[in-house]
């Protein structure tokens, strides 16, 4: 009989067994968080939790990043899947009042990352202790650098993810807005791409009581504003959809004076590349145009973000599947979020799928609960044993069967 075979009752009893050793490692990484590329205490905690383990470990030179490879039976032959947690914070001050509250000023575990790090260090041990069953080899990707510092792309380009190339890829990411142990996906595009939008309009710069004298930017800004956001409404379907926001204005310095120059600031996020494509081209040729036209210059530029983070039909399906074996409430999202996630990169060269789990607290409305990017976010700790069951499901399933 094969390990998948024994995974429902074995898999939920290892993250059962995993669950005070996790919440111990959490709660760790959670105290000292850290920020963008640079990881080294957590990536040293990682270490630590997976000592003595039959892991092949790989950091690369760009990042804190590791990738640590459990080879299975017959030297690992067979397929191989690839298990991610992220593992950075973000620049927020903590406000959980909880007693394992971050300790450094003005960086918090707000979106779940310490979670998500301690439940792939128990998948890696549960796993561990079944190798000799493993009809393949698990790669379990630890990633700093999640939030906007492009993380996975570095290790990537890295050429990490070449050591043990995995023929699928799953990523596991904890909400507080879902009740606890409910797992949530969808097949297609399940998070935005994220661009940043950049515009400076140079004008003509004078006295306000009289602008005939001046080349004035501020109305030109506007009216690139009104137009952006009538290109999106008019020329953009609504089954492939689009939001542009301009969300900062910079522009003057006196009640009296017409500014030479105004600077805007926003943020795109689409759901398909071919709309990411027509947005990047309307919005240069529209701020350019219109500034032409009012004898101003506009010099509009974007940084380019996260891809569309799209799953795999058959990945969703998987993970859809181990969710009903192992007796969990499965949500299918309605529709994509707007928010972006970098695993999008490893989703771009390897099938697979992002999924969602629930950790609302005990006793919590989660409708109500403070969402991740917030101060007093917080989460229902013993569903991470669920978690780590999820992943070495998942994992498993897949070693044995592929996508069918």
């Amino acid at each position: 009989m094969s390990l998948d075979d024994h995974s429902i009752s074995d898999w939920t009893a290892a993250g059962e067994a995993e669950l005070d050793d996790i919440v111990t490692l959490r709660r760790a990484i959670h105290a000292e968080p850290e920020l963008g590329l640079d990881c080294a205490l957590t990536t040293a905690k990682i270490k630590a939790a997976l000592a003595g383990l039959p892991l092949d470990y790989h950091e690369g030179p760009s990042t804190s990043g590791l990738i640590a490879i459990l080879r299975g039976q017959d030297g690992g032959n067979g397929r191989t899947v690839l298990l991610r947690g992220d593992m950075d914070a973000l620049a927020m001050q903590e406000e959980t009042g909880l007693p394992f509250a971050s300790t450094v000023p003005g960086r918090m575990h707000a979106c779940g990352h310490d979670s998500h790090t301690a439940m792939l260090v128990g998948a890696a041990r549960a796993l561990s202790a079944r190798r000799d069953q493993l009809p393949g080899n698990v790669v379990f990707m630890f990633q700093p650098g999640e939030e906007g510092h492009h993380g996975a792309r570095f290790m990537i380009d890295d050429g990490l993810l070449d050591i043990a190339a995995p023929d699928a890829a799953f990523a596991l990411h904890i909400t507080p807005n879902a009740p606890a142990g409910t797992v949530i996906t969808r097949s297609g595009s399940i998070m935005a791409s994220a661009d940043t939008l950049h515009v400076v309009i140079r004008g003509a710069g004078g006295h306000a009581a009289m602008p005939h004298d001046c080349i004035d930017p501020v109305p030109v800004a506007c009216e690139i504003v009104t137009a952006l956001q009538t290109f999106v409404a008019r020329r953009i379907a609504v089954t492939d959809p689009a939001v542009l926001s301009i969300t900062k204005i910079e522009a003057g310095s006196a009640h009296n004076i017409i500014p030479g120059e105004v600077r805007m600031l926003g943020t795109l996020r689409t759901l398909s590349e071919a709309t990411r494509d027509t947005m990047h081209a309307a919005f240069r040729r529209i701020a350019e145009n219109i500034a032409a036209a009012h004898g101003a210059t506009a010099e509009a530029w974007i940084d380019t973000g996260y891809p569309v983070t799209v799953n795999d039909p058959r990945g969703a399906a998987l993970v859809e599947a181990v969710a009903d074996d192992l007796g969990a409430a499965f949500a299918r999202m309605p529709q994509p979020m707007m928010g972006a996630e970098d695993f999008s990169y490893v989703l771009r060269r390897y099938p697979g799928a992002f999924a969602f789990l629930g950790v609302a607290p005990a006793g919590s409305d989660p409708a109500t609960n403070p969402p991740l990017h917030n101060t007093r976010m917080t989460i229902e700790e013993s569903v991470m044993a669920r978690g780590v069951a999820i992943h070495c499901a998942v994992a498993t399933r897949y070693l044995e069967r592929g996508f069918d």
